[in-house]
Order: C-alpha cells, then sequence, then structure tokens
C-alpha cells in the first residue's frame, strides 16, 4: 500500500465531508436502482455511501484501516442508513468481498482512491473481479496537473509543487484523472466509457470554503507535516502559501477549477 497523503484531520475530513453523489458521482447515478449490490471502495467519512444506499439494495463499504472505517459508520449511523456494512480490507485483495455464489458485485464504485494506491492497474483489475458479469465498475478521480485557478498566484503554483511532490514520495498518482482509461485497458477491460467533470468554486461562498480548508490543510495534516519533515519545505513557508490561499479567496475575481477523470467498466 502507499501512503495515504491527506490524512483524516479535520481540515481533510471538512473538505471530504462535502462530498455527495450528485457533486461527485453523477456519471454513476443513471445506472443505479433498487435491488443492486454495490461496493464502495475508500468510502471514507461516508456522506456518498450513504446517498448511493438510498438508490440501491445493498452496500458494502470497504476502508484500508479501522480509524477510517469508523468514520464511515459513523455517518451512516448519523443518517440512519441501514442498509450498509462496512468492513476493512485491501482494494489490491478483494477475494473475500466478491459476493454470493451468484456471482459478485452488480456496481464496485472508487471515488478519489485510484490516485492514492499503490498499483491502480491491479486494482482496478481485482474491482473488475468482484463485479458480475455484465456489472459495472465506477471510478473517479481529480487531475492536479490540470487544477486551474485565476488569478494567477506563485503561492498556489508552489502549494500544488509540494502536493505534487509529496503525493509521489508517498505513492500516489496525482494526475490519475487523466489516466483511468489507460488503467482499465493495462487491468484488461475492453467496454469502458471515459469522460470528465469539474468543481468549480467561483462565487464568495464557495470561494472562502475552498481557499480556507486549504489554508488549513497546507499548515495542519499529514500533508504539512511530511512537508516538514522531509525538507521539502519550513512552517513559515507553508504559512505563507496558507496567506496565498486566503488572498485568493478573498479577490472578487478568484476562480478555480478541479478536473476529474472518469470511467465506467462493464465487466
Amino acid at each position: 500500500m502507499s501512503t495515504y497523503t491527506h490524512g483524516h484531520a479535520e481540515a481533510v475530513l471538512r473538505s471530504h465531508r462535502w462530498r455527495t453523489a450528485a457533486n461527485s458521482a453523477a456519471y454513476l447515478l443513471p445506472h443505479l436502482h433498487a435491488g443492486q449490490r454495490l461496493l464502495d471502495v475508500g468510502s471514507g467519512p461516508g456522506t456518498i455511501t450513504a446517498d448511493l444506499a438510498r438508490l440501491v439494495g445493498e452496500v458494502v463499504a470497504l476502508e484500508v484501516t479501522d480509524e477510517a472505517a469508523d468514520l464511515t459508520r459513523a455517518e451512516l449511523e448519523r443518517q440512519g442508513v441501514t442498509n450498509a456494512t462496512v468492513v476493512v480490507g485491501d482494494v489490491h485483495a478483494l477475494e473475500a468481498l466478491r459476493g454470493p455464489a451468484a456471482g459478485g458485485f452488480d456496481v464496485v464504485h472508487a471515488h478519489q482512491v485510484l490516485q492514492h494506491v499503490a498499483d491502480p492497474v491491479a486494482a482496478l483489475r481485482q474491482m473488475l473481479a468482484a463485479t458480475r458479469p455484465g456489472g459495472l465498475v465506477a471510478a473517479r478521480d481529480s487531475d492536479y496537473g490540470h487544477f486551474s485557478w485565476h488569478p494567477a498566484a506563485p503561492g498556489l503554483d508552489r502549494w500544488l509543487e509540494l502536493y505534487d511532490a509529496a503525493a509521489r514520495a508517498n505513492g500516489g498518482e496525482p494526475d490519475a484523472g487523466r489516466m483511468l482509461l489507460a488503467w482499465a485497458h493495462a487491468a484488461g477491460a475492453t467496454d469502458v466509457v471515459a469522460g470528465s467533470s469539474t468543481w468549480c468554486y467561483a462565487d464568495p461562498q464557495d470561494r472562502a470554503w475552498w481557499g480556507g480548508l486549504w489554508a488549513d490543510r497546507i499548515t495542519s495534516t499529514m500533508l504539512a507535516r511530511q512537508l516538514v519533515e522531509e525538507g521539502r519545505a519550513s512552517a513559515e513557508e507553508l504559512a505563507g502559501i496558507a496567506d496565498a490561499w486566503r488572498s485568493w479567496a478573498a479577490h472578487p475575481d478568484g476562480w478555480f477549477s478541479v478536473l476529474h477523470g472518469e470511467v465506467l467498466v462493464r465487466a
């Protein structure tokens, strides 16, 4: 396994708990219906998981650590979701979760997961193996190299440079969005529909939220500690980058777009 670059600090969870099926899995929603059995890989704080559970018959949520699995369980309980089970396991080894003898899961879903795993092709191969014949694998990942913003800000340029270096040092691929189609083909898939979508932060409220959480994430999370401990940046430099995020958020012309790649793969 690679090291999860973000960790689970409050600033990270604040970001991840904003995610819903509508804003993070819209490409998948037309393919979901009652009665399906769905595996949600990397369920994290569980907000997407809870939404998906309301659309299908049964959900199994997978996380790699007990700490992360407990986050999913807490959110499912908070929302009163009763048709979801949370388990701890590795996406590189899904044999134990392949489902009933009748044939695996109808849908296997992963949001912002493959960019962090040690071997995304092997992970996709396992996801396909856990899916029943004719079922669907759905994956969506951001592509940091194609993030765009205005106005230009040297501090944000430096933020992206540092994040890219840290993620790669941890064994991840921060530009995963553009790689999903190639990874699916390398995993043996032949029926693949690829696309993309974005999150955009441009009004004052969205800018304040996005800029504020990244100002916190660059100074108070595992990413910040890693950057200092590895000698990639000083705490003072990270504080300056946080100020750059706040300045961007306060600018009336501030605009930020987060590109995601998406694939739907028929098993």
